[in-house]
């Protein structure tokens, strides 16, 4: 790996497959629940990407939002379900992006499973309102950077570092597939 990795003194490259790709997704996601969800190929008016908040990361790594069946997403993902998401939990770690397809659904069961009483700022006739539908986006892959032990000891191996005129900042990062 030709980059600034090959300065590190420690592992800083780990990817991820299968369950343990799913708990990393997870535990940012628990995070950062909110972020850019763009879709391929945009509708007028829209530039396809919006930011969005995941109501829930199930057991199999799929990622549930609430939307409007009259929004641009929908009609966009109506024809490419292809997304990309990026997430950022912090100004310095937790950065993830996420490549999948969007599955747009009306199943009443797993909205009233989703709802929150705050959507009802968007959905004025609460969870019965004829607009609402569940969108599931199933990754396929991703990439992660992160640090391992918190940003705090993060900026500490930082302040060594350049005293030291060494690169440790803590960092880990990796291809994640689902």
């Amino acid at each position: 790996m030709d980059s600034i990795n090959k300065n590190q003194p420690e592992e800083n490259h780990k990817d991820l497959q299968g369950k343990a790709a799913i708990s990393r997704i997870q535990e940012m996601i628990k995070s950062a629940p909110s972020c850019f969800f763009c879709t391929a190929r945009a509708a007028a008016g829209s530039i396809g990407a919006r930011p969005m908040s995941v109501q829930e990361v199930d057991d199999e790594g799929n990622l549930w939002f609430l939307s409007a069946s009259d929004s641009h997403k929908n009609q966009e993902l109506a024809r490419d379900p292809s997304v990309k998401l990026f997430f950022q939990r912090s100004d310095h770690s937790g950065f993830l992006e996420l490549i999948g397809r969007a599955t747009v659904s009306t199943d009443k069961a797993k909205i009233k499973e989703l709802w929150e009483p705050l959507l009802k700022t968007w959905f004025t006739d609460g969870v019965d309102d004829a607009r609402i539908t569940a969108i599931k986006v199933a990754p396929s892959e991703g990439y992660y950077w992160d640090n391992k032990h918190g940003n705090a000891v993060a900026g500490v191996k930082m302040l060594i570092g350049a005293v030291l005129g060494k690169t440790l900042d803590d960092s880990i990062e990796g291809k994640l597939k689902v």
